[in-house]
């Protein structure tokens, strides 16, 4: 994504958490906190992002590093599994998590995780905010791989289709975290004694007015956002307000997976940034042409409210 920064940086060093996490490791114990969660790079321990590509020793050897200095300063690691940051030979070879063969070179590599790291990582997040990785990489295209389509946000991108990439990204994530958790469940976790669970972000929404049409704008905006990923796994489908709105654009679960997602969490990590209002926008005055996640909720959103005078 450096081509697309106006000064041509890149998340190439970054922090350099590689090189000072025991600094970091340190000023977490310094401010009274009891764990650490850090996420684990793919590309640092399956380079080309498959076994058959051969595995990194030096990025095993990184993460147990990280591991034990964590547990050396009394701190309970939790570790995520998937960052938003899977590898680009995979997005290369086969569009990453826009097909089904993402699911299955993330359970390899997981199983990979849990063999090396399990004996002391008793809290494992397999996926973080899948919604924003289907919102800013398909749907806005400013975060990898920059895929969208029309002017997204004020955003261009060369390649995508917001209007169903998102969808398609996220049901691949679903059914990915659906499997490694089944495999740590019936493989490791009886040994291991580990939990393992999903973190999911939400900007909770509030009606705009009182009216019937925003408290419903309201529950769309919750059910494209937060319910987008929580139904599933609670439920084994997508919202109601979804499935109205999309389609044949929202892909499908069979029974199959639909049981394998119910559940399958041991906890839930919630990130929670803001709130918004949300009002009701008439499907009028949405382009069928243009189809965008960012506006199949028919809804619009303000993060202020204009107070209301009684002028008496």
């Amino acid at each position: 994504m450096a081509e697309r920064m106006l000064d041509r940086s890149s998340g190439d060093v970054a922090t350099d958490s590689y090189h000072l996490y025991k600094d970091d490791i340190s000023l977490v114990k310094k401010l009274g906190m009891n764990a650490y969660r850090f996420s684990v790079s793919w590309s640092r321990i399956l380079p080309y992002g498959k076994l058959s590509g051969g595995i990194n020793q030096k990025g095993i050897h990184y993460y147990n590093s990280v591991i034990n200095e964590t547990l050396s300063q009394g701190l309970t690691p939790f570790m995520t599994l998937l960052h938003l940051d899977y590898p680009q030979a995979l997005q290369d070879e086969y569009g990453g998590v826009l097909s089904h063969r993402f699911v299955d070179d993330f359970l390899d590599f997981s199983d990979l995780c849990f063999k090396e790291f399990g004996d002391r990582i008793k809290h494992w997040v397999a996926i973080n905010e899948p919604h924003t990785l289907s919102r800013g990489g398909f749907a806005v295209g400013d975060l990898a791989p920059g895929r969208c389509s029309g002017n997204a946000r004020n955003w261009t991108c060369d390649v995508g289709n917001s209007g169903t990439e998102p969808y398609i990204a996220a049901h691949n994530q679903l059914l990915a975290h659906a499997v490694v958790v089944q495999l740590y469940r019936q493989k490791y976790q009886a040994t291991q004694k580990g939990i393992i669970g999903i973190s999911l972000n939400i900007d909770w929404a509030e009606p705009y007015t009182s009216s019937k049409r925003d408290r419903k704008a309201a529950q769309r905006a919750i059910d494209f956002d937060f319910g987008w990923f929580m139904d599933p796994i609670t439920k084994g489908d997508y919202p109601e307000s979804m499935k109205q709105n999309l389609g044949n654009r929202l892909p499908r679960f069979t029974n199959e997976e639909s049981e394998l997602l119910k559940g399958s969490f041991d906890f839930l990590g919630v990130n929670y940034y803001t709130g918004r209002y949300a009002m009701d926008q008439p499907n009028s005055n949405v382009d069928p042409r243009q189809s965008s996640y960012l506006t199949d909720a028919h809804i619009n959103t303000s993060k202020l409210k204009m107070p209301t005078f009684n002028m008496t």
